[in-house]
């Protein structure tokens, strides 16, 4: 019988048996070892009969002899079709079987040695205690068979069917047990895949989570150092104009001409955050010396007299800055003179832009009111006090750190240091 022939069968079945789970495992020992099996039953069903034939010509029990190993091989072909669980049809297919091959015996003991392919059928089929017992009256019948051919009393007639029977027996059991192991085996290693797949999906569903805070920490600073930064401006131009609008209209439209560039600086630097540029100062070539420079005469003109922002490069630079450290000194610079308009009181600004053999070092000062750097920083939580936070942020990004002197009534000092070599992100972002 094939083993494959009924997948799913037994249920239930103690692992001594182990029909089902070798059936199920679709173990090729098991497949080679059924097919070998089933060859060697009708190799043994027909040599014997040939041999019967040959010796006992024209005798009256011949006509039974061959209908019964007719019968024997109708049977043999019938078992697979049954399964191999043991359910009342394949019992009594067996049990069937069985009897036609020991009236078989009786009549003709050479049919004595199909007895070994009966053995594997009834292993295959029987719950333990009930093959074991089936292959021991196999055995007893192969014994009498062979004693009643020899001529007299012969040990090995004795001990060898036996012997057979322990091997055929042993061998069978081995490759059972090897069976429930590799099916074991192989639910383990299922197991380890569903884990190591859900494994995967619960970090690729944190990392996705990690980068959306990241994004949104990015599109916040982005927010706070330029377009906020943009429209506070405009307000506060487009308020002053419609101030002296009458009084006084030329500064009122010199007023709303200063707003529009910067409405469309402000339009070019979103459509850049979109994309993910670099800022529009940078990309307009010159370096972060030039886009410093740049932002400063802004800023001053933005201002018009109420704040003076300088420039100031020192040093000469030895190597090329990244990119990214470029973009985040240039918005750590818009994100500091923001906070030095909207919370300063200043009337001068510096930036200077020092190079160094091993970093480059940002430093904003302003003339302003100052505060208590402890006190003021640690206010994270609310909306004015986003500017220092974002610049921590971008400075964390690259390895640097940033450095706040500041005494209440005399200004403050924000120095940011960047090493050229810097340290592995800590998020899965890098910031424009």
């Amino acid at each position: 019988m094939d083993p494959d022939t009924d997948r799913g069968a037994g249920t239930g079945r103690t692992p001594g048996n182990g029909n089902a789970a070798r059936d199920r495992s679709g173990d090729p020992d098991a497949r080679w070892l059924t097919f070998l099996m089933h060859a060697a039953f009708f190799l043994l069903l027909g040599a014997s009969l040939t041999r019967f034939l040959l010796r006992h010509p024209g005798e009256a029990r011949t006509p039974w002899i061959i209908a019964l190993s007719v019968a024997a091989a109708v049977l043999y072909v019938v078992g697979p079709v049954l399964g191999s669980r043991p359910t009342p049809r394949s019992l009594l297919w067996l049990g069937v079987l069985v009897a036609v091959w020991m009236v078989l015996v009786v009549l003709a003991p050479s049919f004595a040695w199909c007895a070994v392919p009966l053995f594997f059928t009834g292993l295959r089929i029987l719950p333990p205690r009930a093959a074991l017992a089936l292959v021991a009256l196999l055995t007893l019948f192969v014994v009498a068979a062979q004693l009643r051919l020899a001529k007299g009393f012969d040990p090995n007639l004795v001990l060898a069917p036996p012997a057979v029977a322990a091997v055929a027996t042993a061998v069978f059991v081995h490759m059972q047990r090897q069976a429930v192991r590799q099916r074991e085996l192989s639910e383990r290693q299922g197991e380890l895949i569903d884990d190591l797949l859900r494994t995967r999906r619960e970090l690729a569903a944190t990392e996705r989570r990690e980068g959306t805070l990241a994004e949104r920490q990015r599109l916040s600073m982005e927010i706070h150092d330029t377009l906020a930064q943009g429209l506070s401006s405009q307000q506060m131009l487009l308020q002053a104009a419609d101030r002296t609008w009458d009084a006084d209209p030329a500064t009122a439209r010199s007023h709303v001409r200063t707003a529009t560039g910067i409405a469309e600086h402000n339009l070019a630097e979103a459509r850049r955050f979109v994309h993910d540029l670099a800022p529009a100062d940078l990309a307009e070539g010159g370096g972060l010396e030039a886009a410093l420079h740049a932002l400063a005469t802004r800023e001053t003109v933005q201002e018009q007299g109420r704040l003076t922002v300088h420039c100031h490069v020192e040093g000469e630079r030895h190597t090329a800055l990244p990119d990214r450290v470029q973009s985040a000194l240039l918005r750590i610079a818009q994100g500091a003179l923001a906070n030095v308009k909207e919370h300063a009181n200043a009337t001068e600004a510096a930036l200077t832009l020092t190079h160094l053999d091993d970093r480059v070092v940002l430093d904003i000062a302003d003339n302003g009111q100052g505060f208590v750097p402890d006190g003021r920083t640690r206010a994270t939580g609310s909306v004015r006090g986003h500017g220092l936070p974002a610049i921590r942020a971008r400075l964390q990004q690259l390895g640097g750190t940033l450095t706040i002197e500041s005494v209440p009534g005399e200004g403050t000092v924000l120095s940011a240091s960047v090493p050229l070599i810097a340290a592995p992100p800590t998020t899965p972002e890098d910031l424009a």
